[in-house]
């Protein structure tokens, strides 16, 4: 069993919705983890799911993201990964997340309205590097699964195999169909 360390240390903080993991997010948490001591992973939006932008549910999410992390073996008592519902009201949402998660010391994000809440609420905020972007992105893999096109390419193995047990492609492909 792996002994975590209890030592204080420098923790960044890492949003995103994940719908779902993939391998640029997956990059970006191995360069996360080189700047930082701990990473918390929230997962925003985590109320919705059975959506064509949110079809998976937030244990989903946790599930596919930690399946990632330990394929890839990366050091899971570094990162913290926590599911967070949106408040729809954004002068309250930074305070929403700091009583959500464990203390942090820096935002990592390249969303506009995320990095401008953190700074205004006095908090280090870091752009970080896009891993093609152009061909890693959530929106890309689940066209691909709707389209029936190779969509696993863009996923680790892991999630991959997450995504087929639970009948994710199926369950995306219904989400567009109509009773008209």
């Amino acid at each position: 069993m792996e002994k975590c360390s209890k030592t204080k240390m420098r923790r960044g903080l890492y949003v995103g919705r994940f719908q779902p993991f993939h391998k640029g997010h997956l990059k970006v948490v191995e360069l996360l983890l080189r700047k930082v001591n701990e990473l918390v992973i929230v997962i925003g939006s985590a109320q919705y799911s059975h959506q064509l932008d949110n079809v998976f549910t937030a244990g989903e999410r946790i599930t596919m993201i930690k399946e990632a992390l330990d394929e890839a073996k990366l050091d899971s008592c570094r990162c913290y990964i926590v599911p967070l519902i949106d408040t729809m009201v954004h002068s309250i949402w930074v305070s929403h997340v700091v009583s959500y998660v464990p203390r942090f010391d820096v935002v990592f994000t390249n969303e506009s309205l995320t990095r401008r809440l953190f700074k205004e609420a006095g908090f280090d905020v870091k752009a970080i590097p896009k891993y093609e972007r152009n061909v890693y992105s959530s929106t890309e893999v689940r066209r691909r699964l709707v389209k029936a096109e190779n969509w696993e390419e863009l996923v680790p193995k892991a999630v991959a195999r997450y995504i087929k047990s639970i009948d994710g492609v199926e369950r995306l492909r219904d989400l567009l169909k109509s009773d008209k």
